[in-house]
């Protein structure tokens, strides 16, 4: 696996972000230098303290081998945002199971969709909608350990339509099992990299 995606160097990413936005600055400030800080505007500098320790104590990886409970067929991904947990069926009744960050409220959606593009290191280009919302985010931004998607991206389709929703990586450990993205599906690092090497093309994902 790259070490790209090692947790030593996602936390040495994370806190020289924050070295760079401790002083008290305007939120368009944070967003230049780490787009995926503005995304929580309004954060106190001692919540942002917080999570630097949270992220220190954070586990590189919430993978486990249980008991399917999706009762899907194996290579079927299942998101259950209630629970905030991530299942890719295995054959034998069994699945992998991992931790999730999931959309806040008024983002949250259901329903079924395909893998219908796979991304190592991805870059992120904000859709229009999150732009209306915030004018100060980048046009587009190249893929790296700073990136908001992470070492992985998995793209859902609605047939041959981008949805524009993803299950990506993320470098803010302390976001798995929260609800606060923009409808997207989050995952540690070391978590999506594992679920991109498991998973093909065409593969359903069930969000419930």
């Amino acid at each position: 696996m790259s070490s790209r995606i090692s947790a030593r160097g996602a936390e040495a990413a994370f806190f020289a972000a924050v070295a760079a936005t401790a002083v008290s600055c305007a939120p368009a400030a944070r967003a230049e230098s780490n787009p995926f800080l503005a995304l929580f505007e309004g954060r106190s500098v001692a919540a942002q303290t917080e999570d630097a320790r949270v992220a220190r104590e954070y586990p590189t990886s919430t993978r486990a081998i249980v008991a399917d409970p999706t009762g899907q067929a194996p290579g079927t991904i299942t998101v259950d945002t209630k629970n905030r947990q991530l299942y890719l069926s295995l054959p034998d009744g069994r699945a992998i199971r991992y931790g999730v960050g999931v959309a806040r409220e008024g983002f949250a959606w259901s329903g079924q969709t395909r893998i219908g593009r796979m991304a190592q290191w991805p870059d992120w280009t904000p859709p229009a909608a999150m732009l209306k919302r915030r004018p100060d985010l980048p046009r587009h931004m190249e893929g790296g350990e700073n990136n908001p998607l992470g070492a992985r991206a998995l793209y859902l389709y609605s047939g041959e339509r981008d949805t524009m929703f993803r299950i990506h990586g993320s470098n803010e450990p302390w976001s798995i099992g929260q609800a606060v993205s923009s409808g997207c599906i989050r995952m540690l690092n070391e978590d999506v990299a594992d679920l991109f090497g498991r998973v093909k093309i065409g593969a359903q994902v069930i969000v419930l």
